[in-house]
């Protein structure tokens, strides 16, 4: 009688988020793609072009649209792609207390 082997466990990419630098499974972020169109949101996950993760989060999509996003594609956002991006992040909401201060300074700084 031969003994059951235990289930193997299936490998589960991370990613890290570049707005709050939290690591989470790759199917709970957005990815952004800089691609030969330019920078797009990649529903798929799977365009061609270097890739950065966000939360669904507006806290993480303030972050990241302030400069770190651009700096993970390495490359400039131009004020097209910045207008879709921004569109993105105005359809989500934040499930974070804290975050929606944190947001709230970092508008008025922009403004």
């Amino acid at each position: 009688m031969s003994a059951k082997k235990p289930k193997r466990q299936k490998h589960v990419p991370q990613r890290t988020c570049v707005g709050c630098h939290e690591i989470m499974p790759k199917r709970s972020l957005t990815r952004i793609v800089k691609g030969p169109e330019g920078v797009k949101i990649d529903p798929t996950g799977k365009a061609h072009g270097r890739g950065a993760y966000l939360h669904d989060e507006r806290s993480c999509w303030v972050r990241g649209l302030k400069g770190s996003l651009a700096h993970a594609l390495r490359a400039e956002i131009n004020e097209q792609e910045m207008e879709e991006l921004r569109s993105f992040m105005d359809g989500l909401t934040d499930h974070e207390k804290e975050s929606d201060s944190v947001i709230k300074k970092e508008e008025s700084k922009e403004l």
